[in-house]
């Protein structure tokens, strides 16, 4: 009866092989069983807003804004880099144009989004402008486009990304803090003079700082926080107060004058 003995071997990409002998010395070597390829990646760094402001203060990250042009023009992140994820569909195909006719006819009308196609060119656009090994804070409005964009960059052998979890809604608006706008400003003034004259000017200073570090320089008409609200939803408050005011009006015109009330609705046609 013929022995056998058995050895494997372990090449870098983990491919197996066995090498059987027996007893005429004479050696078998057996087809590989599987090959493994080993791929390590760096993971995508999700952070709140106040730790990416920290980010781009303290470690030299750079702001990539990947929203539509339309909510980057209304407001940005000053000398932020631009490349969207999505840009605008103007294909004029049959199938598209029935799409975009829906589309701006509802989610467009009411919320203000264009209609818009995946950006092919995205990976190749930032490429472009950075090299793999670049600090990347990738900001979109909610938080997903990012986080999409983020993943797309990894699979391209980008090294240092970061995303704000939850977008540029959740950046703190405004450079101003709280406490300033909250009081009146001639008691604030009184207050710094009188730092001034006990020479405590600094301590005021710090507490009633004009920057918030906690936030970002923004550009554009709006608060960053606010560049996704466009359309019919940036007056439904107002619209709604209207409607309110008119029901509340006929309500208490009906309920205190009754014979006034009849008679007007006697006037309208087909009563």
């Amino acid at each position: 009866m013929a022995s056998l003995g058995c050895c494997s071997s372990l090449s870098l990409t983990r491919t197996s092989q066995l090498n059987f002998s027996n007893n005429h010395k004479r050696i078998m070597t057996c087809k590989p069983l599987r090959k493994r390829n080993v791929e390590i990646r760096a993971e995508v760094n999700y952070v709140s807003s106040d730790e990416a402001k920290e980010l781009v203060s303290a470690e030299g990250y750079v702001v990539l804004d990947v929203r539509d042009s339309s909510q980057y023009d209304r407001a940005h992140i000053k000398s932020c880099y631009h490349v969207p994820l999505f840009i605008e569909d103007k294909d004029n195909d049959p199938g598209t144009i029935v799409k975009r006719t829906v589309h701006n006819n509802f989610s467009g009308l009411f919320f203000g989004i264009p209609f818009t196609k995946r950006n092919t060119e995205f990976v190749k656009s930032v490429r472009s402008q950075f090299s793999p090994d670049s600090k990347l804070l990738l900001v979109c409005q909610e938080g997903l486009r990012s986080s999409a964009a983020a993943n797309e960059l990894e699979k391209a052998g980008f090294e240092n990304i970061s995303c704000i979890t939850s977008g540029l809604q959740s950046v703190k608006p405004g450079k101003i803090p709280h406490l300033y706008r909250q009081t009146d400003t001639s008691l604030v003034h009184v207050i710094i003079y009188i730092s001034v004259v006990v020479d405590h000017l600094s301590h005021w200073q710090q507490c009633f700082k004009f920057y918030d570090n906690r936030t970002f320089e923004s550009v554009g008409s709006a608060e960053l926080q606010n560049a996704g609200k466009a359309g019919l939803v940036t007056v439904q408050g107002k619209i709604s107060a209207v409607l309110g005011t008119v029901l509340i009006c006929a309500y208490l015109f009906i309920t205190f004058f009754p014979d006034q009330a009849e008679k007007i609705l006697q006037m309208v046609p087909g009563s």
